[in-house]
């Protein structure tokens, strides 16, 4: 697959089959994930691959409470608004991205397989979201669509116990990223052009070109 394709076309894809990943996919998605960069080559990082149901139906209930505490915290405001004026563009699209997120709680066991991270003393992510992207990028070059979630952190501590996480170690949970085969198409994702959201040299200086439409395909 073309890099460009993957880059452009590796969404979220949360609507996903319950067919198994082969262990030969899963494998050159963790292999891929190995090799991005890591600070100083520490490689201070531990992936697990969860595919077993039972754990899978002790996580999908924590996970759906995490959502509904993120939909009444975080985003209440922004979703009150939304609900508000569903006929506004904007708005619109933060409905349609709920909807698809509030899909992958209520199928959370579902998917065929997960991908959770976890990384030692640097709580930004700059040490493990480039593998963790790698994946998702692989994964797409295997036909398969993947989604991050980060919002097990509202009960982490459950989280870690149900898998076995050792407590005292330093370990601390990064994402989970579902993976599955999507039901949906794979197309380029809208964003805001990139002028929108990037400068140069200072904050708030003009870029200097403006890019209106995906340069690719």
């Amino acid at each position: 697959m073309d890099v460009y394709e993957a880059l452009y076309t590796t969404r979220a894809m949360r609507r996903c089959t319950p067919d198994p990943i082969p262990i030969d996919a899963q494998q050159r998605i963790l292999d891929a994930a190995i090799r991005a960069p890591s600070g100083g080559n520490t490689q201070n990082w531990r992936f697990m691959l969860v595919d077993d149901a039972g754990v899978k139906a002790q996580l999908g209930p924590i996970y759906r409470s995490c959502l509904e505490q993120l939909w009444d915290t975080i985003y209440k405001d922004r979703l009150e608004a939304a609900q508000a004026d569903p006929g506004d563009p904007e708005m619109a699209q933060l409905l349609r991205i709920q909807r698809s997120a509030q899909h992958l709680a209520d199928h959370f066991e579902e998917y065929p397989l997960l991908l959770i991270s976890f990384v030692q003393f640097d709580p930004s992510g700059g040490s493990i979201f480039p593998a963790t992207w790698s994946a998702m990028l692989a994964a797409r070059a295997e036909g398969i669509g993947s989604s991050l979630t980060s919002v097990f952190m509202f009960q982490i501590d459950k989280v870690l116990e149900i898998l076995g996480v050792p407590k005292d170690s330093g370990w601390l949970f990064s994402s989970c990223v579902t993976f599955g085969y999507p039901t949906g198409r794979w197309a380029v994702a809208p964003r805001r052009p990139v002028g929108e959201v990037s400068y140069r040299n200072r904050w708030g200086d003009p870029l200097g070109f403006e890019v209106r439409e995906p340069l690719w395909p």
